[in-house]
């Protein structure tokens, strides 16, 4: 599902910076027809592939504003044992805040 949706700009283990990909990918097209944005389960689904994580429970995920095609995203990431908090920004404003268990 998120095959080809993003390129990693920089990476470290509090930080990373991605790129999002041109309208043309399909998970674009999910929620509204001709006004393209990114699907908070896709955000999810993004982080945790980065992250090599195993999502087995969402504890909050908060969607803030629309992620468009192109936009380059922040997140901040915060560990404890197996529970992930990260915060997405976009132009250092906060788009998303989401926190979830992985195996």
């Amino acid at each position: 599902m998120v095959h080809g949706l993003y390129t990693i700009v920089k990476q470290d283990v509090e930080q990373i910076i991605l790129q999002l990909s041109s309208e043309s990918h399909p998970v674009f097209h999910a929620h509204f027809p001709n006004y393209p944005i990114l699907p908070g389960f896709a955000l999810i689904d993004i982080i945790a592939d980065i992250l090599n994580d195993n999502v087995v429970n969402i504890m909050q995920s908060k969607f803030i504003a629309h992620i468009k095609p192109n936009d380059v995203l922040t997140c901040t990431i915060k560990s404890d044992e197996k529970k992930r908090n990260i915060k997405i920004f976009k132009n250092e404003e906060k788009v998303s805040e989401i926190a979830y268990e992985s195996n």
